[in-house]
């Protein structure tokens, strides 16, 4: 039984993943003459030791990776806190901050092109209006005004990592807030008795009760953002010259572009041990014994391991630190300053509402603590929404004002200008109806397998069910730019390249197994006894398991569909690696088409952009009613 719940799963896992996988280390030892592919062993590898432009990319990847998480950690914890001291609206709140999240990552990084344009963009307008743009020279932290954000090498970086900050401060927001949510008022109570400060309990309640949670978001977060291609490649393409190309970035120019397959297959395989060592550091932080379960050893040793481990947080980040002053020193000191002044800012809110409370009544400090929160959801939410209100306008300007930059903030008179001329200029229609056939065809794949699969590994006991288990979560992890290359050989060897089966046949890579982990726990969580009870009826495992679990596990079926039609709607690095002719491109790479050079459509973006992320906030909103349904409880009820 067992066999045949994960046959369609292993199948896919192990063509898809581990067949490539090992593919790809074999193509590491070849490289190209001609049509025929000569075996030269570690020489790949050893030409990476001299390689200026891989070395680049490293650097990049691990600067990128640190500072982006810094900053999501920070600001994705301070918006947590707010949202979590409120009472009311918190959820209509946290719906708006996770649209950046969900929004399709072309639309976030034309939005900001265009904000960022050192022309056009409203940033700068914006900044020379305040006076603010000529003070960021005095403090040297612009070379000159207006500043070229994309297109200076000095601020090429710093406006890519601001770029991904924006985007996973949401993902960030939602987790910290769900950690928030089950750390025990009592904890905080007996602190308050106690004396301790409103720091003292962050310090000692808030951080201790979010470190496993804080731990997970940091692991995943870092290992996406480590392995990014399509944020960067849609914003500047690597450039200026490299200084803003990560290693997948390198290893897409030698296997694609130079068709040194070879040599793009080394790189890629060079940085996994970086990601395993990630990811297992992390994850070692997340096991701190407790003292009950601590073997019997003398005190001085018990003494020596506590203070290592207390040790150990300061460690890694010296380290960082020195690793980040020595890697980039002109975005760390920038990076310090911006950070300094949020927690300065933060720290002097704190100030004034605490004396404020201090010196009034209840009342009174209830005012000041509610307008203090009021004030800085305000600054939070111009900050996540003002893009994509940026993006709605835009997309219903005239040309005339787009490229003369009138009625900036609200167009006068409002047209569908944009939108006819989306369709006349593109054949935007057939990228839809490309990017909703491949979403949803691949999404039934997912589905179907995992559900299988995921019942099999909740319910069914049989040997190697751990194993198996791992091998999912290990699949998950796997990024995508260890993929393509192995992935882009096969399909050329089974002709399947530009056309649509070539994406619907490799999503399920990058959906499948995310699936099947969700599912698990949704199937874990059902009571077995209301299976025992049908089989008892008379019903097979297969009849219990369609007639009693899966109409009970509708809320993660409605997950998993959710989460893998969004993954495939906004999918890019497959579909522009795969697909070159313009009848078989989806949205994301359809658009990215359709900058011609210097030419930039910013109307016709901005329209295109709005109709590819309708769909998903659609979808998200409609899907967060069904999410919270209890039918399991419901079910056992009855």
């Amino acid at each position: 039984m067992a066999a045949l719940f994960l046959t369609p799963m292993a199948v896919l896992v192990g063509g898809l993943v581990l067949v490539p996988i090992a593919r790809s280390i074999v193509t590491s030892t070849t490289e190209r003459h001609g049509q025929e592919s000569v075996f030269v062993g570690l020489d790949n590898y050893l030409h990476l030791v001299g390689d200026d432009q891989f070395h680049t990319g490293v650097v990049n990847s691990f600067v990128f990776t640190a500072y982006a998480e810094i900053f999501k950690v920070v600001l994705g914890l301070a918006a947590a806190l707010l949202l979590h001291h409120r009472r009311r609206g918190r959820a209509v709140l946290a719906g708006l901050l996770l649209v950046p999240w969900v929004v399709p990552t072309v639309v976030t990084a034309f939005s900001w092109r265009a904000l960022l344009d050192p022309i056009f963009g409203s940033v700068n307008n914006l900044l020379t209006a305040t006076g603010i743009g000529p003070l960021l020279v005095d403090l040297h932290l612009v070379d000159s005004w207006p500043a070229g954000w994309l297109s200076d090498p000095s601020l090429a970086m710093p406006s890519v990592i601001l770029v991904n900050v924006w985007k996973g401060v949401p993902f960030f927001t939602v987790c910290f807030l769900a950690g928030l949510k089950a750390i025990p008022a009592d904890l905080y109570e007996a602190a308050t008795i106690d004396g301790a400060s409103a720091w003292q309990r962050f310090a000692n309640v808030t951080l201790p009760g979010l470190r496993h949670v804080i731990t997970v978001t940091v692991t995943l977060s870092s290992i996406w953002t480590f392995n990014n291609f399509d944020l960067v490649w849609l914003l500047t393409q690597g450039g200026p010259g490299d200084v803003t190309a990560p290693y997948v970035l390198v290893a897409y120019s030698k296997a694609i572009l130079q068709l040194q397959y070879g040599a793009g297959a080394a790189v890629t395989l060079v940085m996994l041990p970086v990601i395993g060592g990630l990811v297992f550091v992390l994850v070692r932080l997340l096991r701190q014994d407790s003292g009950a379960k601590l073997p019997r050893v003398r005190r001085t040793a018990l003494r020596i391991g506590t203070r290592a481990r207390k040790a150990l947080p300061w460690v890694i980040t010296a380290v960082v630190t020195g690793l980040l002053i020595w890697a980039s020193p002109d975005i760390f000191w920038k990076a310090a300053v911006v950070l300094g002044v949020i927690l300065l800012i933060a720290a002097a809110v704190g100030r004034v509402v605490s004396t404020l409370q201090s010196r009034g009544g209840r009342r009174a400090s209830s005012t000041v603590s509610s307008l203090g929160s009021w004030v800085a959801l305000a600054g939070l939410l111009f900050f996540v929404l003002g893009p994509l209100y940026w993006i709605s306008v835009t997309a219903f300007k005239s040309e005339g004002q787009v490229v003369m930059r009138t009625d900036d903030l609200w167009p006068t008179p409002w047209t569908t200008e944009q939108f006819t001329a989306l369709f006349a200029n593109q054949p935007f229609g057939r990228w839809y109806l490309n990017t909703l056939l491949v979403s949803a065809a691949s999404t039934a794949v997912a589905l179907v397998c995992a559900a299988l699969a995921g019942y099999a590994l909740a319910r069914l006991r049989f040997r190697g069910a751990q194993g198996f288990t791992v091998t999912v979560l290990l699949t998950y992890v796997m990024p995508g730019a260890l993929l393509f290359i192995p992935l882009y050989q096969m399909l050329i060897g089974v002709r399947l390249t530009d056309s649509l089966w070539s994406l619907v046949v490799t999503y399920p890579t990058f959906t499948l197994p995310f699936a099947t982990w969700l599912l698990v726990g949704y199937f874990s969580s059902i009571p077995v006894e209301l299976e025992e009870a049908a089989l008892v009826d008379g019903c097979t495992r297969l009849q219990a398991f369609g007639r009693v679990v899966l109409p009970l596990a509708r809320p993660g079926l409605l997950a998993v569909a959710l989460f893998t039609l969004t993954n495939a709607w906004n999918e890019f690095l497959f579909a522009f690696v795969f697909i070159t002719k313009d009848e078989y491109k989806t949205l994301p790479v359809g658009m990215q088409s359709m900058i011609a050079g210097d030419v930039v459509p910013q109307g016709q973006l901005a329209a295109a952009s709005l109709l590819v992320s309708i769909p998903v906030v659609i979808m998200y909103a409609l899907g967060q009613r069904f999410l919270t349904e209890g039918l399991t409880a419901g079910a056992v009820k009855g």
